[in-house]
């Protein structure tokens, strides 16, 4: 069986800080493990999709560069009857941020948010609607904090020229600044649904992005088993089993809060461990067979 691990054409902003090729390292584990493994990019015009088994959506870091090239990729894998991990329609439903509506609906804990349609007027009413001096804004379809920015109440009027610019490019979200990201954003890692490790990812002094390329620090603490359970509710909502799922969020009143539940391209943060690497494995065998 040959099996594509789809990534992308580097750019070494989004690897800087990284000390592991995860890739690298998981291709190699999974090769001396004896499945036919072979790099790719997920737009490059000159693979033949065709050939290939399984492709696995491993690590498109500019897909939300390129949406609407990247859906119809996705499109074309279907029409192709190659199987996809994690399955087309779980990413075409996690590539918009509306999803995290959707996940909140179900009655599970997700940081509140609001929805303004591209094109639209941002205002200050939302200061008064979620209870908050401070604001959170980002795009619906992005990744890495790309053109994420805070807004204070007392600043409002110096934000919101830059804001209403943005808003003619793309839809955006709305959310309260949850102070709890200063303690660090946890992120949980899951393969077919069953709980592999974490790691917590702080901001560094001053910020509040915890990505390593804006600065964050990541260290891997012991994870009180309450919060596994807690993160691992958000998978059994789903409609399909997962090859992985990074959950990210924070810790409010000792209870775990969503921010973002990664199904497309999340960095799993293996650095090359081979029990790490093993229960990646264990995952893509059952759901290959």
């Amino acid at each position: 069986m040959k099996i594509a691990l789809a990534g992308y054409k580097k750019e070494a902003r989004l690897s800087q800080g990284v000390t592991h090729d995860e890739d690298a390292e998981l291709i190699s584990f999974l090769l001396n493990k004896g499945l036919n493994v072979v790099p790719t990019i997920w737009n490059d015009p000159e693979t033949d999709w065709k050939s290939f088994e399984v492709v696995i959506i491993k690590s498109p870091w500019d897909y939300h560069n390129h949406l609407g090239e990247f859906l119809n990729w996705l499109e074309h894998l279907e029409e192709l009857g190659v199987k996809v991990l994690n399955p087309v329609e779980i990413i075409r439903w996690n590539s918009d941020k509306h999803y995290l509506k959707s996940i909140a609906e179900k009655g599970l804990p997700v940081i509140p948010a609001e929805y303004l349609k591209k094109g639209s007027v941002f205002n200050d009413r939302f200061f008064d609607h979620f209870g908050a001096e401070k604001l959170v804004v980002k795009p619906c379809v992005s990744a890495g904090a790309q053109n994420t920015i805070t807004v204070n109440r007392n600043d409002y009027n110096e934000s919101s020229a830059d804001i209403e610019q943005l808003l003619q490019e793309q839809d955006y979200m709305v959310q309260p600044f949850v102070d709890e990201i200063k303690n660090g954003e946890w992120s949980f890692l899951f393969f077919n649904g069953k709980y592999s490790h974490c790691s917590l990812k702080t901001p560094k002094q001053g910020d509040f992005r915890v990505q390593h390329y804006h600065g964050g620090s990541i260290s891997y603490p012991v994870p009180d088993p309450l919060h596994i359970g807690q993160a691992g509710a958000y998978l059994k909502s789903l409609p399909q089993p997962v090859l992985y799922a990074r959950v990210d969020g924070v810790l409010i009143n000792n209870s775990f809060h969503l921010m973002e539940l990664e199904l497309i391209e999340p960095y799993l943060f293996l650095n090359g461990e081979d029990e790490l690497q093993e229960n990646y494995y264990q995952a893509l065998m059952t759901l290959m067979s």
